[in-house]
């Protein structure tokens, strides 16, 4: 039986959802207590030369969400939904015959693919303030001044990534979500740990990392040119961030314990779980009042959106070999992502190297 399948049986997908009351769903502040020792260091000496040039080029990178973004250009969300090739909407892939979608009209049905594209667009936005909110914590946290510079053009990269989703979704979809439980969860876990290293592993390198692999699938399908143009430049960003975490973390756990390692693995191992859940839409049935166990159920089911969410973690799993997570110990990790499905990228280029890759081919030509 798959994992998946052993997952939706058993509830724990539902069961999650289930927790949060509907207050809780409308709230538009949520507290988050956060312990952990702010870190102040006199040695201003430049001495990770990695992390200056990422540094450099994150100063020469900056764009403007007003200025840099063509706004003009026309967004028809239902015709997009009505797109064969839109990947972010729930019409993809998915049959209808035998499921609570077999009883929608054709505009019910691309009603619901509209609202998915705002759903998860939604989501993007959120993660974006999450990883606000942590590169905010690493200045505060991490003890070398290169890693404390670079943190702080994040900070304004991310502020501009929610701003950019906020606008879009406010001006051309005219339909937000709340946030997914399960990346709630998840952004309360990393927010809350008071180790820096925890938060650049589930910033960083989780969710970073699969939003990496998710707008590299949404820049080469959207069929609309202004989210390409938006996607086109989160992901120059993007690149950069997950890179620093790959350079920071593998100096960090070079010299980590048993013990230390063991916890991270697992950490990576939920963190990965939650990721993959988050895609179920949930939100979105509740939203249209179809019963929310059934369509998760034919999301977890449908083939081409299995291959969706293993997809997503191209670039986690070579970002964890990388750091020497996958291997270490007795592979616990390695085997709890075989049973996820998600080994066959292991080879793939990490981020780090890709993105150095990257630098070089922009360089020559």
């Amino acid at each position: 039986m798959a994992v998946e399948e052993q997952e939706i049986r058993s509830g724990t997908v539902e069961e999650l959802a289930e927790t949060v009351s509907d207050d809780e769903k409308r709230e538009t502040v949520h507290a988050v207590r956060s312990a952990g020792d702010t870190l102040f260091t006199w040695d201003y000496d430049r001495s990770r030369d990695a992390l200056s040039k990422l540094y450099e080029k994150a100063k020469t990178s900056l764009w403007n969400v007003s200025a840099d973004i063509d706004w003009d250009i026309d967004v028809d969300p239902w015709k997009i939904a009505r797109d064969p090739n839109n990947p972010l909407n729930t019409t993809m892939a998915l049959e209808r015959a035998g499921t609570p979608f077999e009883k929608l009209s054709e505009d019910e049905w691309f009603d619901l693919g509209a609202a998915q594209q705002a759903w998860v667009l939604s989501q993007f936005m959120h993660g974006e303030q999450g990883a606000l909110i942590c590169t905010a914590k690493i200045v505060e946290q991490v003890p070398w001044i290169d890693a404390k510079y670079y943190a702080a053009t994040q900070v304004m990269d991310e502020a501009r990534h929610v701003e950019v989703y906020s606008k879009y979704l406010k001006e051309k979809l005219a339909h937000e979500f709340p946030i997914n439980v399960h990346l709630r969860e998840l952004l309360d876990d990393v927010v809350a740990d008071s180790r820096w290293d925890m938060t650049y592993l589930g910033m960083q390198i989780m969710i970073e990392g699969l939003a990496l692999a998710a707008f590299g699938f949404q820049y080469q399908t959207s069929p609309d040119p202004l989210l390409k143009q938006i996607t086109r430049f989160v992901m120059a960003d993007e690149a950069r961030h997950v890179a620093f975490g790959v350079l920071s973390l593998k100096e960090a756990y070079q010299d980590l314990d048993a013990a230390g390692v063991r916890e991270r693995q697992e950490f990576c191992y939920d963190a990965a779980v939650k990721m993959r859940d988050r895609f179920l839409g949930q939100e979105v049935w509740e939203w249209a009042g179809l019963p929310v166990k059934e369509c998760t159920r034919v999301m977890l089911d449908s083939p081409l959106q299995r291959e969706f969410r293993k997809m997503l973690f191209s670039k986690i799993v070579p970002n964890l070999k990388k750091l020497g997570l996958l291997d270490a110990g007795d592979g616990w990790l390695r085997q709890k992502f075989g049973e996820l499905g998600v080994l066959e990228y292991e080879d793939w280029e990490d981020t780090g190297a890709e993105y150095e890759r990257m630098q070089l081919e922009q360089a020559a030509g």
